[in-house]
């Protein structure tokens, strides 16, 4: 439901092209064959384009031969699902058993003797708890025979890589001929391209792959995992370890771009399954750590990898084939916002901005390359992740680009780009050490810099007891923000009950409210109130912080909005005295409840500081009635647990729509890009039609107040 009514009164009363290397393209689109919905237990088959059933193994299939595409570069046309193999089997008679995921020589008839690849998917297992232990190739044994089979029967004479997975566990084979019969030895990935070299000497031999979600999510919760559960750490010491490594990786992609020299941060095929490989990929590791150490000051000597040689070697083997340089900032975010959330949960109010909230205020209240943004209740660092991916998003359809992966000149100059507005413009900051510093290290993922993000009591500012305040004051002194977007602490048993903080509020929001009985109306009374939520005095800190003419953005609990007790009005009084009401866009309750494990029913507020002359106007009775737009989202994408939900049709069946998507071809060592159309669920998400339909009504009703 999207209006255009009054707040004021509200708030008082209550693409089908291969392009290749050259100039040579041809169309390689997919028809949109398929059926126009699905039932409730269907999906799209990401191989045929046709419906199939979601039961079994079915879901982790879709995965996998989504990443075989979207990361390995493999194209559809060289896939096959329930491909039949011969297999001979000692003691028994032949039989025919099928490939979950076939994958052949490219462009070549997809028979046995094309067939260079085989994938078995099973069931993703069910588990109660968030961190499952993950196996090795050993105590899978049992479970690869099966894969062994497939991959060495002579009715596969050319077949080189076999994969076993069941969504959490992950195991790679090579098949080597020997004079003493087929071996298969384990691998910690497969190669990009099945011609290149997987025995190389040194990790810059190997393409490096750029991340896909579901993917990129799994090999970081695989990680953790493995620490948490083979290493005897408690979540979060494991969460920090693997940020370690994380770290020395994105620094190891940073130098070995800049400076042309070989990565550090590589395992060869057979090093994490030996005593000796291991050592030597722990040390390569090591001395890259008390680099990053010396380079970035958010490390001290008291940051130690204390992770044992098989635990370095798991992590890097599922790390080091990734570009996580050149891999989407979305796709990055959303890997690292999961595993934060697990592990960083607060108990102070810190309910992390679900996404879909973050996106809808940067995109409302677009960030411009030149302002300078904060969040001065940053948590996990959502609110300063999103404007550097909308910056990039804005670059690439300038030049014509969006859609298409960065090539790698692009890759460096978008990075310095950003790199240089994160210095210079996006500042963060929080109370909570522990998130300062996940948000700084949010912030390296992004730019190769980890950001200005100060620990410091933002309601204490530019007091307080924490010393980062101090160079705080220098950069981002009150009155100085352009954009400030934060989704502050909030709750009724986290009050504000220190004086000191209090006393600075006296004169604003905290104030004894009362309600007149003559006139009816809420005035500040005599009283000192002796405490206060949060996000009832974040609001006025918010204003506070952005000069005049600088836009708010904030998350609040409904009951400021729309409360009628006389504190709740006489907020937004102040409120309306001091800002222009630029939009309100209720949530539902399903956008808090799966991240925050509350219903909590929330709102977020736009808002633009008035100047002084605009509020003596206002005081005068001058200021001039203006339009604020209003919306109330009833769908976010999702239900109460987190389940994705998707538009359907009156019976109930889910719509379908047809989606293009351009996914990398690699082949004869160069990269072609497919123009690939699907039919895909349409998800049912109010949020970006309330998007597109404010910046209409900003294109019929300009921002209120002077420009700045």
């Amino acid at each position: 439901m999207i209006g255009s009514e009054g707040l004021a009164q509200r708030m008082v009363d209550d693409r089908g092209h291969d392009v290749a290397s050259g100039d040579e393209s041809r169309t390689a689109a997919v028809a949109g064959a398929g059926p126009e919905s699905l039932a409730t237990d269907e999906t799209i088959d990401f191989i045929t384009n046709k419906a199939v059933r979601l039961r079994g193994n079915e879901e982790v299939r879709q995965r996998i031969a989504r990443a075989l595409a979207v990361e390995y570069g493999i194209s559809v046309d060289d896939m096959a699902r329930d491909f039949p193999i011969p297999v001979d089997i000692e003691g028994r008679r032949r039989r025919i058993r099928k490939a979950d995921i076939a994958v052949f020589t490219p462009g070549a008839p997809q028979t046995l003797e094309n067939l260079q690849r085989v994938v078995i998917c099973k069931p993703e297992p069910k588990v109660s708890r968030a961190v499952t232990k993950i196996r090795t190739h050993e105590q899978a044994r049992q479970d690869l025979e099966e894969l062994e089979d497939l991959l060495g029967t002579p009715a596969t004479p050319n077949a080189q890589y076999g994969l076993w997975t069941n969504g959490l566990d992950f195991f790679f084979l090579q098949r080597e001929n020997t004079r003493f019969g087929v071996k298969f030895p384990a691998r910690a990935d497969w190669p990009i391209d099945a011609a290149s070299s997987f025995g190389a000497t040194s990790g810059s031999a190997a393409r490096l792959r750029r991340g896909e979600a579901a993917m990129l999510k799994t090999a970081f919760r695989r990680c953790h995992n493995y620490v948490h559960g083979n290493e005897g750490l408690p979540k979060d010491a494991a969460f920090w370890q693997f940020l370690y490594l994380i770290f020395a990786k994105v620094h190891d992609e940073r130098i070995s771009r800049r400076q042309h020299r070989a990565p550090r941060f590589y395992a060869l095929p057979a090093e994490p399954f030996t005593n000796e490989g291991r050592a030597d990929i722990a040390g390569r590791i090591h001395e890259l750590f008390d680099e990053v150490k010396k380079n970035y000051p958010l490390f001290t000597d008291r940051d130690q990898i204390s992770l044992s040689p098989r635990a370095l070697a798991f992590i890097v083997g599922e790390l080091a084939s990734y570009d996580l340089a050149g891999t989407d900032i979305d796709v990055k975010g959303m890997a690292y916002q999961e595993l934060v959330g697990i592990n960083l949960r607060g108990d102070r109010g810190q309910y992390f901005t679900p996404k879909g909230a973050v996106e809808l205020m940067v995109q409302m209240l677009d960030p411009k390359e030149h302002e300078t943004i904060l969040d001065p209740a940053c948590g996990t660092g959502g609110f300063l992740r999103e404007p550097l991916r909308y910056l990039l998003d804005q670059w690439r359809a300038a030049a014509g680009t969006k859609g298409l992966p960065d090539t790698e000149a692009q890759l460096i100059e978008h990075q310095e780009r950003l790199a240089q507005y994160s210095r210079t413009h996006l500042f963060g900051a929080d109370f909570d050490p522990f998130l300062v510093r996940a948000s700084q290290m949010s912030v390296m993922l992004s730019t190769g810099e980890e950001g200005n993000v100060f620990h410091l009591d933002s309601l204490a500012f530019p007091g307080g007891h924490l010393t980062e305040r101090h160079a705080a004051a220098e950069k981002i002194p009150l009155g100085s923000i352009d954009v400030l977007m934060t989704n502050p602490p909030f709750g009724s048993d986290i009050k504000i009950e220190d004086a000191d903080i209090l006393d600075a509020y006296r004169d604003g929001v905290a104030q004894s409210w009362a309600r007149n009985r003559q006139t009816g109306q809420v005035e500040a009374g005599p009283g000192r109130v002796s405490a206060m939520s949060p996000e009832q005095l974040f609001i006025q800190r918010a204003v506070e912080w952005v000069r005049p003419g600088g836009r708010i953005g904030i998350v609040l609990p409904n009951g400021i909005l729309s409360n009628p007790g006389p504190v709740d009005e006489g907020i937004r009084r102040w409120v309306l005295d001091n800002c222009w009401i630029l939009a309100s866009v209720e949530l539902p309750v399903e956008t808090f409840i799966v991240d925050a494990h509350v219903n909590i029913l929330t709102s977020v507020l736009l808002l633009k500081k008035k100047t002084d002359r605009e509020k003596l106007a206002a005081e005068l009775g001058e200021q001039p009635d203006y339009p604020v737009f209003m919306a109330v989202a009833e769908k976010v994408g999702v239900d109460r647990r987190g389940n994705k939900i998707y538009k359907c049709r009156p019976d109930g069946v889910p719509i379908l729509q047809d989606t293009v998507e351009r996914i990398p071809v690699y082949r004869n060592g160069g990269t072609s890009y497919r123009d690939v159309t699907r039919k895909k669920e349409v998800v049912d998400n109010d949020l970006p039609e309330i998007v597109q339909a404010y910046r209409r009504f900003r294109a019929e009703h300009p921002e209120p107040g002077e420009r700045t």
